[in-house]
């Protein structure tokens, strides 16, 4: 594996884990009205695009690190969707 690879790698590992914090508070609180909703549903665009573009390239660290974003992200959207109701 080469530099850029290893580059890209850790800059997708910084900007996934972003929202491990988030996700794990509304997993214990089951609060998430102060989430956007729309601020996650174009993050889950963007985020599915970079996958598709990485799979285009051909660009292992964009596929995996935008991969495992996308799940994390749409682990959110699904506390989200679970937990809007409550209080």
């Amino acid at each position: 594996m080469d530099a850029v690879t290893l580059l890209g790698l850790f800059a997708g590992i910084c900007t996934t884990s972003a929202v491990v914090p988030q996700l794990i508070r509304a997993w214990k609180t089951k609060k998430v009205k102060d989430v956007s909703p729309i601020m996650f549903a174009i993050l889950l665009l963007g985020v599915g695009l970079w996958v598709v573009y990485g799979v285009l390239k051909d660009d292992l660290a964009i596929i995996v690190t935008n991969g495992f974003s996308l799940v994390l992200n749409m682990s959110m959207l699904y506390l989200m969707l679970r937990y809007s109701g409550k209080k």
